[in-house]
């Protein structure tokens, strides 16, 4: 398995490259391969943190790492991404768990409430989080509510 360097960075830090990268990576998934119509830009970004890896000059994994009381009471990981290209090569896991690891360091080693497509739902079980909700549609995907116990 490639070791990758991980990159950390407040919304501040992010040069406008960076955050070109990111949002491109965000839309290419998001919106054109799940064919998601929602307000991908929420406001939220400002007040997380934003962790990515890249290969090649191009991001090919990054998630948004969501301060407590932002999105629900728990610090939150989201916008959750493995370009096409990388998947099934074990990124994703990695991803999870320096975000996992970034989050504790950054605020506090409590519960992390996740809002997952159901569909990943065993992946994020191996990961310690356990199903909370039932399947709702969120813009056209099922999805769950999970939380990992604090630690």
């Amino acid at each position: 398995m490639m070791a990758f360097q991980w990159n950390l960075k407040s919304f501040d830090e992010l040069n406008t490259k960076e955050l070109y990268r990111i949002l491109k990576l965000r839309m290419e998934v998001f919106v054109l391969e799940q064919e998601c119509l929602y307000p991908e830009l929420d406001d939220k970004d400002f007040a997380c943190l934003h962790l990515w890896t890249e290969q090649d000059d191009r991001i090919i994994a990054y998630t948004r790492l969501v301060p407590p009381g932002l999105s629900y009471p728990q610090a939150s990981i989201g916008r959750v991404i493995v370009a096409e290209e990388a998947r099934g090569t074990g990124l994703s896991k990695q991803l999870m768990i320096h975000s996992i690891e970034s989050l504790y360091k950054e605020f506090g080693e409590g519960e992390i409430q996740i809002g997952a497509q159901f569909h990943l739902k065993s992946f994020y079980e191996k990961l310690g989080f356990k199903q909370i909700s039932e399947p709702y549609p969120d813009y056209g995907i099922l999805h769950i509510d999970m939380i990992k116990p604090a630690i």
